[in-house]
């Protein structure tokens, strides 16, 4: 059996702690609502709120979205995913 990492076991991403880190960190901030706008014009359909649900942990993310994410944000892929 696979050993359980730091996060929670009911989390179903594990770059949604980093996507909110990243659009904050951003100058100017990215708002939820602008991200899932960029989103929207790459042809990737994910409102305000499942943005907020995949930041929280609640909504699992396909690869797709990962790379659609990382992209809207202007980082690389790796930078989604947590260091450690």
């Amino acid at each position: 059996m696979a050993s359980k990492s730091s996060h929670s076991s009911d989390r179903k991403n594990v770059v949604g702690e980093r996507i909110r880190a990243v659009r904050l960190s951003s100058r100017p901030a990215v708002t939820q609502t602008a991200l899932s706008a960029r989103l929207a014009t790459a042809g990737i359909t994910i409102d305000q709120s499942a943005i907020a649900r995949i930041e929280s942990g609640s909504r699992g993310i396909s690869d797709v979205e990962v790379i659609a994410i990382a992209r809207a944000l202007r980082v690389g892929v790796n930078e989604l995913f947590p260091k450690d």
